[in-house]
């Protein structure tokens, strides 16, 4: 059982079909919202699946990098993806992967979801102004912002860095980034941000294999498998939703994964011990 009394029982059954179950909601956070996947993947595998912090972190890059791609050639297909800013954005990030991927390392599981909590809290409120900025009612297909290299470059290997340390594909950070560093509608950060994912969790992945983190393909696989199935109908459900609403959903999920977060840290002991 994990720290907060949560974890599906041991029965290998029961954690395919739990894993099945919960990868369809990760699924459906990355297709409507751009983002969301690694910090519902991360808590789910600690608490209820029982993996310990690392290895749920390697195998919700495998998640993520599978709803990403999904959910992504939904939004092109919409023209929702600027794919100027994708480029440089996820070039960038690349040798921030590898660093935070060291520094993750050296800092102990709970600081790691306690620091975790902390930066998704940050990302949902500057998320829930943005929005609060804009009209409901924009354009089907608004124009992407010209490109501000120095800016993209920046952002880029800064959620590099936050993908290596927490093990996230950094939607719930490329989202808010590319709404408000990087001028973009909520509609096409929500687009864009897929395509960084992908990009930015494989690099992740490849790092964490390559620094000796372990896997379990069978409760991955399933997992990645449902994950594609909720991806494609969460990019039909963001195509109907305005754009307040998608960003103030986005801004809701991650506040209150970030509290279950710090909750769980506070008062039942942090993340199971490796």
């Amino acid at each position: 059982m994990g720290p907060a009394g949560l974890a599906v029982a041991a029965d290998p059954v029961v954690v395919i079909v739990a894993a099945i179950a919960f990868g369809v909601a990760i699924g459906l956070a990355i297709g409507a919202l751009g983002g969301g996947g690694s910090v519902i993947a991360v808590p789910i595998l600690v608490y209820v699946l029982g993996q310990d912090v690392h290895e749920a972190t390697t195998a919700s890059l495998v998640v993520v990098t599978a709803g990403a791609v999904a959910g992504g050639l939904g939004h092109a297909r919409e023209g929702n993806v600027c794919w100027r800013h994708a480029g440089a954005f996820a070039a960038a990030a690349l040798p921030g992967v590898v660093a935070g991927t060291v520094l993750g390392d050296v800092v102990g599981a709970s600081t790691l979801l306690v620091a975790f909590a902390f930066v998704m809290l940050v990302a949902a409120a500057a998320t829930w102004w943005k929005v609060g900025m804009d009209a409901d009612a924009v354009a089907p297909h608004p124009a992407c912002p010209p490109l501000r290299l120095g800016r993209n470059l920046l952002a880029g290997l800064t959620v590099g860095v936050m993908t290596g340390f927490f093990g996230v594909g950094g939607g719930f950070l490329v989202v808010p980034t590319l709404a408000i560093f990087l001028a973009l509608t909520m509609r096409l950060a929500v687009g864009t941000s897929l395509a960084i994912i992908t990009a930015t969790s494989v690099m992740g992945l490849v790092a964490h294999l390559l620094a000796g983190r372990g896997l379990d393909l069978e409760v991955t696989g399933a997992m990645a498998a449902a994950c594609v199935a909720g991806a494609l109908a969460g990019s039909a459900l963001a195509a109907r939703l305005p754009e307040r609403r998608l960003g103030r959903s986005f801004a809701s999920l991650v506040t209150v994964l970030a509290i279950y977060l710090l909750v769980s840290a506070a008062f039942f002991g942090g993340p199971p011990a490796p």
